[in-house]
């Protein structure tokens, strides 16, 4: 695969049921509290969802350390299947090290797993042109993390 059309797969497990970790995606409220990279955090006020095919995710990421630093998030869902698929067409705007706004597509399957204790995440993103894969992996991980400790919370 060329980089210029490098897709990331993740697939993640997580001790919580389907509808938990959906809702994580999908409420604006926890969104906010686990979405982003380490070091990076969505402030709660820039999150708009409306959940359903058409509707949309809006906000922005901001770098702790130097809050200058500002991605803004416009997602168009184009799939919604509530507890089970979230399809959407993304574009952000001020990543580090770009210019103008990048677009990709991004698929993500919540997948019962543990007789319903736990999900199965299995998400799909691209493409990216160089090493923006690799960046976004990295990206992934980190919110994934402050997601376990989300929905550890929450149960």
């Amino acid at each position: 695969m060329s980089k210029e059309t490098e897709e990331i797969t993740i697939s993640r497990v997580f001790d919580a049921p389907p509808e938990l970790v959906y809702r994580a995606f999908v409420d604006p409220d926890q969104l906010c509290l686990w979405f982003g990279p380490l070091g990076y955090s969505v402030p709660c006020e820039t999150v708009q969802i409306d959940a359903r095919p058409g509707g949309f995710q809006r906000f922005t990421i901001i770098n702790d350390d130097d809050p200058s630093q500002r991605s803004a998030v416009e997602t168009t869902l184009t799939e919604v299947v509530e507890n089970e698929l979230l399809v959407s067409h993304d574009e952000v705007t001020g990543i580090p090290g770009t210019a103008g706004t990048i677009g990709y597509r991004l698929r993500l399957e919540f997948h019962e797993e543990g007789g319903g204790q736990q999900t199965r995440l299995e998400l799909r993103q691209g493409p990216f042109a160089d090493t923006m894969g690799d960046e976004a992996k990295a990206g992934w991980e980190g919110s994934f993390t402050k997601l376990d400790s989300l929905l550890r919370r929450s149960l």
